[in-house]
């Protein structure tokens, strides 16, 4: 793989390895991992792992706990297992290269107590389409769409356990009304902002299978830029993996 490139983050105490001209991972993820609610001995599962860079930020901040990414492009799961061999992650975290809408708990060694999924913003055919496959599969519903990764959820889930997604802003109802049609409640909801006063860019949502309706928390707005250009300290805490971990649902 000479045409990867590697990447330092939490102060240089993960190396992450990327495609140079394919798909390459965004402040998503970043905000996805920070987000996950880690509880000691669970089993979490990242739907859609892509280079693995959810499950590495997760596994150094609690390395008591057993991760699996499932990937359908093997390109991308590849590269996924190179990253999880090269920050000495193996005895914690699995690459599962498998179809979403075909995975069942038995694959993943379920059922899962905390799920976690980036799903691909855009409809298969909405806006122009990305030539390269991987860059087209991570952004628009190619190989997966959000009620197909719902479903998902309901069969891998333990009845309490959690499913944490970002998701953009605009399609926010959308989450919210898959979460209530698989028996996910919503439990948490926050927007997140390029700058204080602008509007959403994204949302991060969460709930919990099989619990009783109501109960949504919104949290404080994010935003991930100052208006000089630098990070928020919030969002710069999540790169340097000192950040909020988890809604607490």
């Amino acid at each position: 793989m000479d045409d990867l490139a590697a990447d330092a983050f939490f102060n240089g105490k993960i190396t992450v390895f990327q495609s140079r001209d394919g798909y390459r991972f965004s402040i998503d993820a970043v905000l996805l991992a920070a987000h996950a609610d880690l509880r000691p001995g669970e089993k979490v599962v990242d739907l859609g792992t892509g280079c693995g860079i959810v499950l590495l930020m997760m596994a150094f901040r609690r390395p008591d706990i057993r991760m699996v990414g499932v990937e359908i492009q093997e390109r991308l799961a590849d590269i996924a297992s190179l990253n999880v061999r090269e920050n000495n992650m193996t005895d914690r975290i699995e690459i599962v290269r498998a179809d979403i809408r075909e995975l069942s708990s038995g694959a993943v060694s379920g059922p899962v107590d905390l799920l976690v999924a980036n799903p691909p913003f855009r409809k298969a055919r909405s806006g122009r389409v990305n030539p390269h496959q991987e860059k087209a599969g991570a952004r628009h519903e190619v190989f997966i769409t959000l009620p197909e990764v719902m479903a998902a959820a309901r069969r891998l889930l333990r009845t309490g356990g959690r499913l944490v997604v970002v998701y953009p802003a605009d399609r926010a109802a959308e989450v919210l009304a898959g979460m209530d049609r698989a028996g996910i409640a919503p439990k948490f909801l926050r927007t997140v902002h390029s700058r204080a006063g602008t509007e959403a860019r994204l949302v991060l949502a969460a709930g919990t299978k099989g619990a009783r309706p109501g109960g949504l928390r919104i949290a404080p707005p994010l935003a991930i830029y100052k208006d000089d250009g630098v990070y928020t300290d919030e969002v710069q805490a999540m790169f340097e993996g000192s950040g909020p971990m988890g809604p607490g649902i």
